[in-house]
């Protein structure tokens, strides 16, 4: 664990996340369709060294490579029984790279099905399968965890509840993906900002924001403000965190292409730090070098 602990740390200032791990994979020769959740057994050395070069180009915390690490994401891969031992190696890889000095959050990504009636899922057994991946991360060291990519309120609820059942003391943070729709953003499951804000906080999360999504730098910062002054009319002392992507993709030879230059990403970033957001990261289409362009602007 780093000497100071999370949430003292992220009330202290700028406190800056990582960029993407799959973009990061794809650039080191994985093939697409693998299972990255298992690369922390298979390639551990890879995985350490993509959480060293985050940390190098100036991340305060790196987030473990367990997005997809739940008994049902998992499931797809027939790894549905691997969910202990990846979780806690992922842990351990990445807080042997933080170091006493840095910070890791446990990864927890979506079940990737839908509860009942929409789906197959039930929430005793969402639950169940969220302790079960966090009780792992926070075996292997984790200082706090990270929800991310959701876009469903039940499932991030469920997820809040699980990891609160089992580590009450570490911080939680949780974000959810937006689209823009009819001029508002809302998820693929038509939560709005107000909705995805009140609803966690009245779960004590210690921060909500934003990661992913279908929208450009520029809706970003709007989606910033909006998370910001959502908070404030709650009256509430909740953090807003970003994580963006690199601008909205272009399709090229069949393949997603992110081409914001780590500059502009900074740029856009700094603004949406001005806006009221301490806590930045990036999602898809970043990497270290995003990070270190951000670290130069935020932290001068």
């Amino acid at each position: 664990m780093a000497k100071i602990s999370l949430r003292e740390r992220i009330s202290k200032g700028v406190f800056l996340l990582d960029g993407a791990m799959g973009t990061q994979l794809i650039a080191s020769g994985i093939e697409l369709g693998q299972c990255c959740d298992y690369l922390n057994i298979e390639q551990g050395d890879t995985i350490f060294e993509i959480h060293r070069s985050y940390f190098r180009a100036g991340s305060d915390a790196v987030l473990t490579n367990t997005f997809g690490a739940n008994k049902f994401a998992l499931a797809r891969h027939c790894l549905g029984d691997k969910v202990e031992e990846i979780n806690a190696v992922a842990a351990k890889i990445a807080r042997r790279a933080a170091g006493t000095g840095k910070y890791v959050l446990g990864d927890i990504g979506p079940s990737g099905d839908f509860l009942e009636p929409l789906g197959n899922l039930k929430p005793e057994g969402l639950k169940e399968a969220f302790i079960e991946q966090a009780k792992a991360l926070s075996a292997g060291g984790v200082d706090g965890f990270i929800i991310e990519t959701q876009t469903s309120l039940d499932e991030a609820t469920i997820t809040v509840e699980a990891i609160k059942s089992i580590s009450g003391e570490l911080p939680v943070f949780v974000s959810f993906a937006f689209d823009r729709v009819a001029g508002d953003f809302k998820t693929m499951m038509g939560v709005d900002v107000k909705s995805a804000v009140t609803k966690m906080v009245s779960l004590g999360v210690g921060a909500i924001g934003f990661n992913c999504g279908t929208v450009s730098l520029d809706e970003y910062l709007e989606l910033a403000k909006k998370f910001v002054s959502t908070v404030k009319t709650l009256g509430k002392k909740v953090l807003v965190f970003a994580e963006p992507n690199a601008g909205k993709p272009e399709l090229v030879d069949g393949r997603a292409v992110y081409k914001v230059t780590p500059e502009d990403f900074a740029a856009a970033a700094e603004k949406i730090h001005s806006a009221g957001v301490n806590i930045i990261g990036g999602c898809c289409g970043t990497g270290p070098e995003h990070i270190k362009a951000l670290a130069e602007m935020l932290k001068k």
